[in-house]
């Protein structure tokens, strides 16, 4: 039971991290440009989700890894 709670709380501190740093790496593109005038809520809700949607897939792939290396020396 305790690994089981290691692992929830490993899973909720990777998505807060990968937020911020997913965010921080959006900054670099120009969304904006590519939007029409006038619709910056929309690029906004753009990048929030986009943010959300990269982080997740980051996260999630992290997790997978350090998961499936756990279960490694099953296979021996």
């Amino acid at each position: 039971m305790l690994d089981f709670n290691q692992q929830a709380l490993l899973g909720l501190l990777s998505h807060l991290v990968f937020i911020p740093v997913t965010w921080w790496a959006l900054q670099a593109l120009h969304i904006e440009k590519a939007m029409k005038k006038g619709k910056v809520m929309q690029a906004r809700a753009l990048m929030i989700l986009l943010t959300i949607a990269i982080s997740g897939a980051v996260s999630n792939f992290f997790l997978d890894y350090l998961i499936w290396s756990r279960q490694l020396p099953f296979l021996f």
